[in-house]
């Protein structure tokens, strides 16, 4: 298909605004993305060039900014080449139904016949008037609605909240189309309280403008830098820090058209509750920031209001406090009520809790955290104590009033009753911090017995949902299973623990069938599910994941921390030249036996004369291959690559000189075996097949 165009130089902005009542904040990003790609979708589609948008939002409003559009639409001249003139006619009645001619409105050149259409330009104003209501109707929102009596009709627009006006200007120029009844036009509305009226806008270069008079900061990112920095300076004024949150940032911009961040205090008494509880109150609730005080949480909030107060807020800030109030008034109830009940007692109610309908209760879950402590003698043994005092009551505050109000809040409160009842640091620790690492860039428990109870916690899980076939399929991982197990690997590789997972697995596995939970043995499928997520954790800090096959692959190979040993070795010695040469001595021995293999030639001949070359290479695997293992057996990785690295030469020099495919079988037979040994001392280290390049 040919194409030639003509086409015109001129160039106009265009401005687009969809109002409606408010719009969530959490949905706002989500729209801007969607009327971007709709609109450019459509003016694809049309043949209308489109540069840079501006997209922004309020809580009422979409709009969009397209400069540099053109006047009007290219004229285009389509060819679609036919078959030749002299095609059977068979072959020609099918390109002129593909086409919708006829014959006689084919051209023909060299024999060769094709469609030739031409389609003149349109207006570009045209152009959007027939796309502005197909992105309306085109929307995708998350949640949307129907309303007023045209809602009785499927057929009705839906929006997340009832539209109510359409700006769109090309030039200035009104462009012309209706959406559900609603018609376009050059008037929209400014701020609910401080604008009463309509806003009549020039064009796009005055959209932002025309609106600021109205008190409406339409650029989202300018309300965001105001949120910012005005609360900064009125936590400061009081002689405060602001803690930063930039998602209540976001979501206050989306909340507000003009905002103005405003300092309230809230009762001194309600700072006995914890810190986590009031930010979580204030922040989740009532969309507020907190302020410290030298490091502590201080009796103070910042709101965002949505209007300039006469008072200069005092209404406002007194109003909030008192909703706020109410709040941490509920908080510290819950707090005051779990304090009454030790978490003990709490932990029996468990039994009431399913974990997972194939996997029984979090109260069994417990039961085998206290037996799993048993298998860490080993590593972390000096915590294990305090990590059993821990695993019995390490999910207790899930039946808590707080958790039950804050679910995020679970093992914080458990560590807060736990230190509340005078338990040991240690005790208090392992509940507070079992939850992490909840993803690859959280901080890691410190103390001992907490990262023993982590370790268990997520293994006990990753044993249970493995075991029951519940895997990850895919994208897929409703149980956060791939989270769990690069959990375990960092808390394993990061602390230098020295543990077998393969009897760890086995382990878990026993405690659930002994519980009579019926579930598999999925040691050496989790083997390889841990093989898989370290290979993605480990490819951010350069170790390539071939090597990591390479070292799995030798099989049993189950302690992390000397696995990543071997590997950091490996990858430093196959950048040398000698490693280099080795592996391709090495594959080229490997390619040899596979073949000689599967016509099923067996080691066992001896060469009594061989030749030079060749028993250098017998002398110098007698020498290398023991001492690679030995190096292996003591964990001096770099020694025994150091081992193989003494092959090198007399590799090179038995293939440069030896011919292997000898005519004298026992010969032959021999020098195979001499490469199988090749590939035994190699195989001591790592599956060099596994290895690429």
């Amino acid at each position: 298909m040919g194409r030639e165009i003509s086409g015109v130089d001129e160039m106009s902005d265009f401005l687009l605004e969809l109002r409606s009542e408010e719009i969530p904040a959490r949905m706002q990003a989500g729209a801007r993305a969607e009327l971007e790609k709709l609109f450019r979708a459509a003016m694809a589609a049309a043949g209308v060039a489109v540069g840079e948008l501006t997209l922004w939002s309020t809580p009422r409003r979409l709009a969009l900014i397209a400069r540099g559009l053109p006047v009007a639409t290219q004229a285009v001249r389509e060819e679609v080449k036919g078959p030749k003139a002299s095609a059977p006619e068979q072959a020609l009645a099918g390109f002129l139904r593909k086409t919708g001619l006829t014959r006689e409105q084919l051209e023909e050149r060299d024999g060769v016949l094709f469609a030739v259409t031409e389609k003149p330009g349109r207006a570009t104003a045209d152009v959007l008037a027939e796309a502005i209501p197909a992105i309306v109707r085109g929307f995708s929102w998350p949640k949307s609605q129907r309303w007023g009596a045209a809602s009785l009709s499927t057929e009705s627009l839906r929006w997340v909240r009832p539209l109510q006006g359409i700006v769109a200007l090309l030039d200035g120029a009104v462009v012309e189309c209706e959406v559900g009844g609603i018609v376009s036009g050059r008037e929209t509305v400014g701020h609910r309280f401080h604008s009463s009226g309509v806003v009549s806008v020039a064009d796009a270069a005055s959209y932002a403008d025309d609106l600021r008079a109205a008190h409406v900061l339409v650029n989202h990112e300018e309300r965001q830098d105001i949120i910012r920095a005005k609360a900064k300076e009125a936590a400061s004024a009081a002689g405060l820090t602001l803690v930063e949150d930039e998602g209540l940032v976001i979501e206050n911009a989306g909340l507000t058209e003009w905002p103005q961040p405003l300092l309230g205090r809230f009762d001194e008494a309600f700072l006995e509750v914890p810190p986590e509880v009031i930010q979580l109150t204030a922040r989740v609730n009532q969309k507020y920031f907190v302020c410290e005080e030298n490091g502590k949480l201080a009796n103070a909030f910042v709101c965002t209001a949505n209007i300039d107060a006469i008072d200069g807020g005092k209404g406002i800030i007194a109003g909030n406090r008192k909703v706020l109030a109410a709040r941490l008034s509920d908080a510290r109830f819950f707090w005051q009520q779990d304090l009454k009940i030790k978490l003990a007692d709490q932990a029996k109610k468990l039994e009431r809790i399913t974990f997972h309908e194939k996997l029984g209760t979090v109260a069994q879950r417990q039961e085998r955290f206290v037996a799993l402590t048993g298998a860490f003698q080993g590593a972390l043994a000096q915590s294990v104590d305090h990590a059993r005092a821990a695993a019995s009551i390490l999910k207790a505050d899930l039946v808590t009033e707080m958790v039950g109000e804050f679910p995020e809040l679970q093992g914080l409160m458990g560590g807060y009753y736990a230190a509340a009842e005078g338990l040991p640091a240690p005790v208090v620790a392992a509940i507070r911090d079992h939850y992490k690492p909840a993803g690859q860039s959280d901080e890691l428990p410190v103390e001992g017995a907490a990262i023993l109870t982590a370790i268990i916690d997520k293994v006990d899980a990753l044993v249970g949902f493995f075991g029951a076939d519940l895997k990850p399929t895919g994208s897929k991982d409703p149980f956060a299973l791939r989270r769990a197990a690069l959990g375990v690997i960092r808390l394993i590789t990061e602390n230098g623990l020295r543990l077998n997972l393969l009897p760890l697995f086995g382990a878990g596995a026993g405690l659930y069938r002994d519980q009579g939970v019926a579930v598999n043995d999925a040691a050496d499928d989790l083997l390889s599910f841990f093989a898989d997520r370290l290979k993605v954790q480990q490819k951010e800090a350069g170790v390539r994941h071939d090597l990591i096959d390479a070292v799995f692959a030798l099989g049993g190979e189950d302690d992390l921390v000397r696995l990543l040993a071997r590997v950091h070795a490996l990858q430093a010695f196959v950048q040398t030249d000698d490693g280099k040469n080795l592996l391709a001595g090495y594959k080229r021995a490997a390619n040899i036996l596979k073949a000689e293999e599967k016509k099923g030639w067996e080691a066992g001949a001896t060469n009594p004369a061989p030749e030079p070359a060749e028993a250098a290479l017998i002398a110098a695997l007698a020498d290398a291959a023991p001492r690679a293992e030995k190096a292996v057996a003591a964990e001096d990785f770099t020694g025994a690559m150091a081992a193989l690295a003494s092959l090198r030469s007399a590799v090179d020099e038995f293939f440069n000189h030896v011919t292997v495919n000898a005519e004298d079988q026992g010969i032959r037979s021999a020098r195979l075996g001499l490469l199988s040994q090749l590939r035994a001392a190699t195989h001591k280290v790592a599956d060099f097949s596994r290895i690429e390049g």
